[in-house]
């Protein structure tokens, strides 16, 4: 027996529907995926390490403190710029030395690996992370670009625009890292103890590996500054935090700093051999000669 017109025209329809559907799913999927991966590419990078991205500066000797709260706990973390650098992948990256510190205990001690191509992009090409309790070491989910299948991340385009696709900020499959980041608004005003901003970048950032109802941060960027506020949507890790000082350090503040940072390299080698051997050590940078 033959259906009515009728309802095969709808099924056609249907079909047609969910087969348009499914192209732009794909299409969206590719080209999220093509804003980290189109442009990676260790052989547009300069020489020399310098983060001059406005808005996310990366100058050797500052540092940046900001705090709030963690998980209903008094939080400060500490960002500093150091003059090291590290080859990774055939970049030279800055060396950028974090504490987060929690009701006045170390909890987190890390080393992260930046750099900005040619383009002016700012990426993340990797990251050694020491987390401790009742100050003793106990772990380091560590990764680096072109090692056990991770890939570097964008930290910040040159020239972000809402409504663009979301892009990586990394991808470490062996350690679930997989954070996005979308621009969601501009122009926004803030202020913190540091200061008031005009002019605010808002950035969203996510893991997708994480169920829908572990929400999300938005970081704010002020142009010439970097990031002033950290706060979340959802989820059960609340995390607020916000720009109080704005630290240029002397040669003996930065030398001290320094020598943390180098530590926690080398001990990476024992720790998180498997993504470290066979890497140059972090050494302090140089110009070379004209």
């Amino acid at each position: 027996m033959s259906q009515p017109r009728s309802t095969v025209i709808r099924s056609v329809l249907a079909a047609l529907v969910f087969s348009i559907c499914a192209i732009l799913s794909v299409k969206s999927a590719q080209a999220d995926q093509a804003v980290t991966l189109k442009d990676f590419d260790p052989e547009n990078f300069p020489g020399q390490p310098q983060i001059d991205n406005k808005w996310l500066p990366l100058v050797p000797g500052t540092q940046f403190v900001l705090r709030g709260v963690a998980n209903h706990r008094p939080h400060r973390q500490i960002a500093t710029i150091t003059d090291l650098v590290k080859v990774i992948d055939n970049v030279v990256t800055t060396v950028i030395f974090e504490e987060d510190i929690s009701d006045g205990e170390l909890v987190e001690a890390e080393i992260a690996f930046h750099a900005q191509d040619r383009d002016g992009v700012v990426w993340n090409l990797g990251e050694y992370p020491e987390q401790y309790k009742n100050g003793k070491l106990v772990g380091a989910d560590a990764w680096l670009t072109g090692r056990e299948d991770a890939k570097a991340g964008i930290l910040m385009q040159p020239k972000p625009e809402v409504g663009t696709n979301s892009y990586s900020q990394g991808k470490a499959p062996k350690i679930d890292f997989a954070d996005r980041a979308k621009v969601v608004d501009r122009g926004e005003r803030t202020c913190v103890p540091a200061g008031c901003f005009d002019h605010v970048l808002i950035i969203r950032e996510w893991n997708p590996l994480e169920q829908p109802q572990d929400g999300y941060q938005l970081k704010y960027h002020a142009p010439g500054t970097g990031v002033v506020r950290v706060e979340p949507v959802g989820g059960d890790e609340q995390e607020i935090l916000v720009l109080v000082e704005i630290k240029h350090l002397n040669g003996r503040e930065l030398a001290r700093i320094r020598d943390r940072a180098l530590e926690l390299d080398r001990r990476a080698y024992d720790i998180a051999s498997h993504v470290y051997r066979n890497t140059p050590p972090a050494h302090r940078w140089a110009p070379p000669p004209l």
